[in-house]
């Protein structure tokens, strides 16, 4: 008779706790992570951050999202999902759903701020906060153009573009173009007219 397998499995990679507490790490160090480790982490201030795993309505939005803009975005764009964007030295983050330049090379597991054109993030209970307010900070300080966000229950889209204003430390702010739980009309990155049925599970 086989034995079930063990209920605990062995731990796998995590963080050294005084390196961690330090906020000692880098965007290089993301890059030697285990390769089963299929956790989604994200590097913040030099602090690693382990995002919880996704519920199943977050992630049929996603890829709901992901067919509609491949399906409708310009040759000179490309739709992905969850690939890290290098913020700075010591910070990395995932969006959820981003356009990137299609001449970035497709073996690519990092992008640069400069590849991105649009960042999406779809709130989940326990990313509220990061999605609402330290995202959109963190994306429009290093110039990325465009940023949504998507709250879930109902579906909302929230379509943002980087302004000219500024916040007190002269850092650039995103503005509010578009929103609606019905159709969102934008004419960038691309004339966009996307019901929002069509990412609704």
């Amino acid at each position: 008779m086989s034995a079930w397998p063990n209920p605990t499995p062995p731990d796998r990679w995590r963080p050294h706790p005084a390196r961690q507490q330090r906020a000692g790490y880098q965007v290089a160090d993301l890059r030697n992570l285990p390769d089963d480790d299929s956790r989604r982490v994200e590097l913040v201030d030099g602090a690693l951050q382990v995002a919880p795993f996704p519920t199943l309505v977050h992630q049929d939005i996603c890829g709901l999202l992901w067919t509609w803009l491949r399906g409708h975005a310009p040759a000179d764009v490309r739709a992905t999902q969850a690939v890290a964007v290098e913020l700075s030295h010591d910070t990395s983050r995932c969006p959820d759903v981003l356009l990137c330049r299609s001449d970035v090379p497709s073996d690519r597991s990092s992008l640069r701020p400069q590849d991105v054109v649009l960042a999406v993030e779809i709130v989940s209970p326990g990313t509220r906060r990061i999605d609402r307010f330290a995202k959109p900070c963190e994306y429009a300080a290093v110039g990325i153009p465009f940023y949504w966000r998507i709250e879930q229950d109902p579906v909302h889209v929230y379509a943002y573009r980087i302004g000219d204003r500024v916040g007190p430390g002269g850092e650039r702010q995103y503005e509010l173009v578009a929103d609606g739980p019905d159709v969102i009309e934008l004419t960038e990155p691309f004339d966009i007219k996307l019901p929002v049925a069509e990412i609704t599970p």
